[in-house]
C-alpha cells in the first residue's frame, strides 16, 4: 500500500504575526522540518502553500496552492496525490517535531485496516466548561485526547469524507461525519503545534535537547 503525504503549509499566520512555516528552526524552517520527516516515512509529498509563497521544493515534492479554509487547502493537496496511492497522510507544517515513528504509528493503524488513524496525547489538565466567565460544569478527562497530525487515511475514505467540501477542524472529524472509523494511537508531548512566537522558543529548546537534527 503506497503511502503519500499532504503537508499543509498554506496558513497566513496571524496568531503568530507572520507564515510561522517560514520561521527558521535550528538551521531549517519549520516547513523544511516537517517535509523532511513526511519524506522519511512516505513515498512522495504534496505540499500545499499560500499563492505566492517562494519556497523551494525538494526532490520527490509536489506543490499546490491553498484554498480559503484548512479543509480547502487539504483538497487541493489532495488532488496531486497519485492515483496509485492507497494510503494518504495529512500533517500540518506547524508540527515541525513529529517523528517518523509517529508516522509509522498512524500509517500502520490504517494499514491493519483502520479508515483513519489519529495521534492522541491524554489531556492533563482540569477542563471546565465555560460560560459568560463564569464555569458551567467540570468536565471528566478520563477517555479525553487531544489530536495531533499526522493523521493517516485510506485515500478513498478521505476523498469520499471531502467530496462535499465541507469545512471541519481537522480531516479526522470529516471521516467521522462520513460514518468511518477513527482510531487513536499514542501521539507525543514532544509534537507540539507552533501557533506563537513562545512556542517556537520551546521548540527551539526542545531541538538543543534532543539527539535528533
Amino acid at each position: 500500500m503506497q503511502t503519500w503525504a499532504v503537508v499543509v503549509a498554506a496558513g497566513g499566520g496571524s496568531r503568530f504575526g507572520a507564515p510561522k512555516q517560514f520561521a527558521r528552526l535550528g538551521g531549517a524552517t519549520v516547513l523544511d522540518r516537517a517535509v523532511g520527516v513526511a519524506l522519511e516515512a512516505c513515498a512522495g509529498v504534496v505540499v500545499v502553500l499560500p499563492d505566492g509563497a517562494d519556497w523551494m521544493a525538494p526532490a520527490g515534492v509536489k506543490t499546490a496552492i491553498g484554498g480559503a479554509t484548512r479543509s480547502a487547502s487539504v483538497r487541493a493537496g489532495l488532488a496531486l496525490v497519485p492515483d496509485d496511492v492507497d494510503v494518504v497522510v495529512v500533517h500540518d507544517a506547524a508540527r515541525p517535531l513529529a517523528s517518523p515513528e509517529l508516522f509509522a504509528r498512524v500509517i500502520a493503524a490504517v494499514r491493519a485496516g483502520a479508515d483513519a488513524a489519529v495521534p492522541g496525547v491524554a489531556v492533563a489538565d482540569t477542563v471546565k466548561r465555560v460560560r459568560d466567565d463564569k464555569v458551567v460544569e467540570t468536565v471528566a478527562r478520563d477517555d479525553l485526547v487531544t489530536v495531533q497530525t499526522p493523521q493517516a487515511f485510506r485515500r478513498a475514505a478521505l476523498e469520499a469524507a471531502h467530496a462535499d467540501d465541507g469545512v471541519g477542524s481537522d480531516d479526522a472529524a470529516l471521516v467521522e461525519a462520513a460514518g468511518g472509523t477513527v482510531v487513536v494511537v499514542e501521539g507525543e508531548p514532544r509534537n507540539l503545534k507552533l501557533t506563537r512566537v513562545d512556542d517556537l522558543e520551546l521548540a527551539r529548546a526542545l531541538i538543543e535537547g534532543s539527539p535528533r537534527p
